[in-house]
């Protein structure tokens, strides 16, 4: 959403091994709003030959053949897939990569599912010796998990924490409370020492988890304020706020900032903070 880059040192380039378990094919979509391209993550216990795969992507042949194939070559088969959230760039590709390598998919949104299991907070996916634990980070969507890989000290955000820049809290169903929330959440598991690494949806690796939990958080109060500011300065619309608040982000990326300012607009009428209709 910005360009301002979160604390920890990236890696130099987005896919490939990023910790003892986890290992990145990244799809073939940059965009603006994607960055490199989606993060698809491929994870399993050392010595397990059955892997899980969290974001298959886009509908793209080329990179669902990659990432099985990516698979085998690691000695492993697919056991399981898991998607962090509903939007095409992550969960497009999921149904034809389940008929490609038949396994079920998970996850939080009954619609997206193929098979007879969900996700829910508090769960636990255990696959060939792996531990994965279901986090529910709202916000940047209803339906967004983020999965902790506690043996890595790692957590996979989808798109709750990128690499690069900033998430939209994209509304209507975004809501900025749920994702205050969320990355609270986060922060919590950062400061236990749970968690120091974040494998985002899009973007490389941040090993300063808690460094970049906190300046999302920052952020997203400093942003906040400034939408505040806005509208007790006489700005009433949307496009207006936009073009006031975000005028030092890319044009292009306006239309994703609208819908952020209006989940924060939305936050702070439910909060008694303006009046507007």
């Amino acid at each position: 959403m910005t360009t301002t880059q979160p604390p920890g040192r990236p890696q130099p380039t987005v896919g490939g091994p990023a910790t003892a378990r986890a290992t990145c094919v990244l799809a073939p979509n940059p965009s603006p709003m994607t960055l490199d391209g989606t993060n698809t993550w491929i994870v399993a216990e050392p010595g397990s030959l059955l892997a899980v795969v969290i974001d298959p992507g886009p509908l793209d042949e080329a990179h669902l053949a990659r990432v099985a194939a990516a698979v085998e070559e690691q000695g492993r088969r697919v056991a399981l897939t898991l998607l962090t959230h509903g939007h095409p760039d992550h969960a497009e590709g999921a149904a034809r990569f389940a008929e490609l390598t038949r396994t079920p998919v998970r996850a939080l949104d009954p619609a997206l599912r193929l098979g007879d299991e969900g996700l829910a907070a508090g769960d636990t996916v255990t696959t060939g010796g792996l531990e994965l634990r279901v986090i529910a980070t709202p916000g940047h969507t209803a339906d967004s998990l983020s999965f902790h890989l506690p043996a890595d000290q790692a957590v996979l955000t989808g798109d709750t924490v990128l690499g690069r820049g900033t998430t939209v809290v994209a509304h209507p169903e975004g809501r900025l409370g749920d994702y205050l929330d969320s990355l609270r959440r986060l922060q919590a598991l950062t400061q236990d020492a749970e968690v120091d690494t974040v494998l985002p949806g899009h973007g490389p690796v941040l090993d300063d988890a808690r460094g970049a939990v906190e300046f999302y958080l920052a952020h997203r109060a400093h942003r906040l304020a400034q939408v505040e500011t806005a509208v007790e300065s006489g700005l009433r619309t949307a496009p207006d706020v936009v073009a006031h608040v975000y005028a030092d982000v890319d044009r292009s990326l306006w239309p994703a900032a609208e819908l952020s300012v209006l989940a924060q607009l939305d936050y702070l009428r439910e909060h008694g903070l303006i009046e507007l209709p």
